[in-house]
């Protein structure tokens, strides 16, 4: 039996107003509506807004997913998302430790 694996994670930082009607839809509809926790509701949301996304931007099909490591951390700058609308990846450097 392998290792228990800990699936990637994100932070999300939202508007307290909105958290807070986040926290009372949980409350009002979540056991109703399938999410047991505000992990499963936010999870369910993604998913429905990433189905939008690709099927407008990607003739419905699923973009292969990309590693942690690859998009820069946190907000990007109005200047960084002008034009394209695509991120620019962070550059990999990679180092090597000389032997004496």
């Amino acid at each position: 039996m392998g290792a228990k694996r800990t699936p990637p994670s994100f932070s999300v930082t939202l508007p307290e107003g909105t958290a807070d009607h986040v926290r009372a839809a949980l409350q009002a509809a979540g056991a109703q509506e399938g999410y047991a926790s505000v992990n499963d509701l936010l999870e369910g949301a993604i998913r429905k807004e990433l189905r939008r996304l690709q099927r407008k931007h990607n003739a419905g099909k699923p973009w292969p997913g990309i590693p942690t490591g690859i998009l820069p951390p946190g907000r990007r700058t109005q200047e960084e998302t002008q034009g394209t609308g695509q991120l620019t990846p962070v550059p990999t450097v990679t180092t090597r430790t000389q032997r004496r």
